[in-house]
């Protein structure tokens, strides 16, 4: 058994190796000048990447003073919306409430970052689709370079899938490798963390 914990932690060294480092520094900077522009941060995701999404809102919030939110912490409308409109349109009609502006910025969290010939991820598709029709900023930290994601944000993050029989787990985990980077990056940080505080 620890032959596969070997291999998977070599997969994951040799997939960070490959993430390009000027796409993070591109995507540091743009939420920068979000933030710094009273832009408002919505946070994007699908199952595993939901849970990501709530848990970024936080550290935004918190550790980068920049007002972030994400549609799938309101469990409530978010299945209101899927009951009497579908799933396909949840988050772009969720932005269309939240008035959605060319001052905000949305970040897509995704393994494929949809594919609208496949009909996967459509919900992304047409929240990409809203924010480049308001001029708002989009972002991406996802797991193919061929999704809508990777071709149309203006700046993505691809985590490289150099195991595709684990594409799934790797992207997921390294966007939150990527994430919390991002938050302790000195472009974007504004607090300090409570553990390292009691140094």
């Amino acid at each position: 058994m620890t032959d596969f914990s070997d291999q998977y932690l070599r997969e994951t060294t040799d997939i960070i190796a490959a993430i390009d480092r000027g796409c993070i520094e591109d995507m540091a900077q743009g939420l920068a000048r979000v933030r710094g522009g009273g832009g408002r941060l919505f946070i994007l995701g699908a199952g595993g990447s939901a849970g990501h999404a709530g848990h970024a809102v936080n550290d935004f919030r918190k550790i980068c003073a920049f007002e972030a939110y994400a549609p799938t912490d309101n469990v409530s409308e978010l299945t209101a919306r899927i009951n009497d409109d579908g799933w396909e349109t949840v988050f772009e009609e969720w932005l269309k409430g939240s008035r959605l502006c060319s001052s905000d910025a949305v970040l897509v969290f995704s393994v494929g970052g949809g594919n609208r010939e496949k009909n996967i991820s459509a919900n992304l598709i047409g929240a990409i689709d809203l924010a480049k029709s308001v001029g708002a900023a989009t972002f991406g930290i996802v797991g193919s370079e061929d999704g809508y994601t990777a071709k149309c944000a203006d700046v993505c993050v691809v985590v490289p899938p150099l195991a595709p029989d684990r594409r799934t787990p790797h992207t997921e985990g390294l966007a939150a490798v990527i994430w919390h980077l991002l938050v302790s990056h000195p472009a974007l940080k504004a607090s300090e963390t409570k553990w390292e505080s009691l140094r």
